[in-house]
């Protein structure tokens, strides 16, 4: 009788590794931002923007919020003039949220960096659909850009690890747990 061949357990355990491999984009994007659309108006000579942004937390995030950590969400926006060697810069803005978790009054807290103003939300799903719609944004005024150019904006939403208490942040650089960055996204600036 011919004998048969040996499984090589080596094998077993590379598939069993690379199937693990694979399986990790997907538990990824279970907690990310991403942007679901933007807009730009003109609106009294001044470039404005609007978007929708969806914030989803890891749960690592949202424990370190609910005892009391102040999570600071950074926009990135640009406007940029396209050319075909790089695209240059025409302007940066960075808008900055704090959202907070007030545990005595059981409330959480949208504090505007940029215009200091505040809101306060009952339950955390009321307070990322306020942080996630952008509206009517002010990006540039419309004289510093040539008529006959082409332009872009491009937004990205992001946490800032640098924000979280010292103690923190060493397991924030490491852990995809709070890598929350959208990415950019780009969008015509056209009239």
């Amino acid at each position: 009788m011919p004998a048969l061949p040996r499984r090589r357990p080596e094998r077993a355990w590379l598939a069993a590794l690379l199937l693990a491999w694979l399986a990790l984009p997907v538990a990824a994007a279970e907690h990310d931002f991403v942007i679901k659309s933007i807009e730009t108006s003109l609106e009294d000579n001044v470039w404005r923007l609007d978007a929708k942004i969806d914030y989803r937390f890891s749960e690592a995030a949202l424990n370190a919020l609910r005892n009391g950590v102040p999570l600071l969400i950074q926009l990135d926006i640009q406007v940029r003039e396209k050319r075909w060697y790089w695209n240059l810069n025409m302007a940066e803005l960075t808008q900055g949220y704090l959202l907070l978790y007030h545990a005595l009054s059981d409330t959480y807290i949208v504090h505007n960096l940029n215009s200091g103003t505040q809101e306060h939300f009952r339950n955390l799903d009321a307070a990322l659909a306020s942080l996630g719609h952008i509206r009517n944004l002010p990006l540039i005024d419309a004289k510093l850009l040539a008529p006959d150019k082409e332009y872009e904006v491009r937004l990205r939403a992001r946490l800032d690890i640098e924000s979280l208490p010292a103690p923190m942040r060493p397991m924030a650089y490491i852990s995809s747990d709070w890598d929350l960055d959208s990415g950019w996204y780009t969008w015509p600036l056209t009239r």
